[in-house]
C-alpha cells in the first residue's frame, strides 16, 4: 500500500492512476468475455479469429494487473460482463455474428487510438487495438481475397453500371440541384404568400439563387478539402507505418485476409507477396485497412462548381416566369414548373439509385410542396399582418 510519508499530491496522483489503470482493466476484461462468446456463435476461421482477438484483451488486462500489483493496489476480482457486452452477445446468438459485426468494428475504430499517447501503455498495445478493427472489418466483409489496383480497375471498365464519383462533383451537383430547388422555390412562395409585388418576388427570387450558389460552392469547397486533407494524412500515416512497422503490416494484412476466410497458410503467403512490392503494399494497406480509394480523394474544385451551378439552375426554375410576367399568371406558372422540375429531379435520383422513379419524384414532391406550403402560409400571415 501506499507509505504514510509519501507526498499527498503524489498520493492523489497514484490513486488516479490506479482507478484510470482499474477502468482499462475493466474495459480489457470485458472485451475478452465478448470476444470469447462470440467465438462460441461462430464456427472455424471466424471463431479462431474471435479466440485470438480475446487472447489479446487478456494480455492487456494482464498487464493493468501487474501495474496495479506493482504499485501496490488491489487487483479486482473479474466481475460480470457489462449490459452493452451482453446485449451483443445476446444479439449474436439469437441472431448471428454478422448482426453485431458493424457494431464492435464502429466501437473499435473510435477507441483505435486510446493507447497512442498512454505513458503506461505496453509496447504495440496500441497497434494490437488498431489491428482489432482491421480483423473486424475483414469478418464483416466476408470470404474472398483482396483485388489487386489494376484488376479492379479493368472490373470497372467492364462493369460499367457501377456509378462512380471520383471528384465528388455528382455528389455535389444532386444535392446542388436539389437544394436551389426547393428552397428557392420555398423562399419565393414565401414572398408570394405575402401579397409583395413582381419586383420583389423577382427580386427575392435572384437574390436567393445567387446567396445559395455562392453559399453552397463555398461550403463544398471548404467541406471537400478538409475531407481530403483528413484522406491525405491517414494516407501519409500509413505510409510511414509501412516504412517503420513492416513486420506489424504484414501481421495486419494477414490477420485481414483470414478473417476473410483464407486458410492461415494462404493469408500470410498473399501478404507476403503484396508486402514484396511497397506500392501495391501501400495501395492494399489504404483499400483494405481505412476503406479509401487513393485515386478517388475528391476534388474540392469540381465539387464547388457543380454545387455552384446544379444550385443556380435549380433556383432559376421559380424565377423564370416572374421574369416574364407577375400577378396569378405568374404564381400559377411557378408552381406547376417547380412540381415538375422537383418530379423530374426526384426521378432522375431514382434512376441513379437504381430504385423506382415514381416513388423518388413523389419522395422529391412532396418534400419540396411540404417546405412551399409552409413558407406561403407564412407569408400569407406575414402580409395580412402588415397590411
Amino acid at each position: 500500500m501506499i507509505g504514510p510519508g509519501r507526498d499527498p499530491a503524489d498520493r492523489r496522483a497514484r490513486q488516479r492512476s490506479a482507478r484510470r489503470w482499474r477502468e482499462l482493466l475493466a474495459s480489457e476484461r470485458d472485451a475478452a468475455a465478448m470476444y470469447e462468446a462470440l467465438a462460441d456463435t461462430a464456427g472455424g476461421e471466424r471463431a479462431e479469429i474471435l479466440r485470438e482477438l480475446a487472447a489479446v484483451e487478456r494480455r492487456h488486462a494482464a498487464h493493468w494487473e501487474a501495474l496495479l500489483r506493482e504499485g501496490g493496489f488491489d487487483v479486482p476480482p473479474p466481475g460480470r460482463p457489462g449490459l452493452r457486452t451482453r446485449m451483443i452477445t445476446t444479439t449474436a446468438g439469437r441472431f448471428s455474428l454478422d448482426a453485431v459485426l458493424p457494431i464492435i468494428e464502429r466501437a473499435e475504430r473510435t477507441g483505435a487510438g486510446e493507447y497512442d499517447e498512454d505513458p503506461d501503455a505496453a509496447p504495440g498495445m496500441a497497434d494490437d487495438e488498431r489491428g482489432h478493427a482491421i480483423a473486424l472489418a475483414g469478418l464483416r466483409d466476408g470470404a474472398g481475397g483482396p483485388a489487386r489496383p489494376d484488376v479492379k480497375g479493368r472490373i470497372a471498365q467492364r462493369e460499367h453500371w457501377h456509378r462512380s464519383d471520383r471528384s465528388g462533383a455528382l455528389r455535389a451537383g444532386i444535392f446542388g440541384v436539389s437544394d436551389g430547388l426547393v428552397s428557392n422555390t420555398a423562399l419565393v412562395m414565401g414572398f408570394a404568400g405575402s401579397g409583395a409585388g413582381r419586383s420583389s418576388v423577382l427580386l427575392a427570387g435572384v437574390a436567393g439563387l445567387l446567396a445559395g450558389a455562392f453559399s453552397m460552392a463555398a461550403g463544398e469547397y471548404v467541406s471537400m478539402s478538409g475531407q481530403r486533407e483528413m484522406f491525405e494524412r491517414e494516407i501519409s500515416i500509413e505510409r510511414t507505418e509501412l516504412e517503420e512497422k513492416p513486420q506489424e503490416e504484414l501481421e495486419e494484412l494477414t490477420l485481414l485476409y483470414r478473417a476473410k476466410g483464407l486458410p492461415s497458410d494462404q493469408a500470410r503467403e498473399l501478404a507476403n507477396t503484396i508486402m514484396s512490392d511497397r506500392t501495391v503494399a501501400l495501395d492494399t494497406l489504404v483499400r483494405e485497412e481505412l476503406g479509401l480509394d487513393p485515386d478517388a480523394l475528391g476534388s474540392p474544385w469540381a465539387a464547388a462548381f457543380s454545387s455552384l451551378l446544379t444550385f443556380a439552375l435549380g433556383a432559376l426554375v421559380v424565377v423564370i416566369p416572374y421574369l416574364i410576367t407577375g400577378g396569378a399568371a405568374a404564381f400559377g406558372a411557378t408552381v406547376a414548373l417547380a412540381v415538375l422540375a422537383m418530379a423530374g429531379v426526384g426521378a432522375g435520383l431514382g434512376v441513379l439509385n437504381g430504385r423506382s422513379p415514381a416513388r423518388g419524384a413523389l419522395r422529391q414532391v412532396g418534400a419540396g410542396v411540404l417546405a412551399a406550403g409552409v413558407t406561403f402560409g407564412v407569408g400569407a400571415l406575414i402580409g395580412v399582418r402588415t397590411s
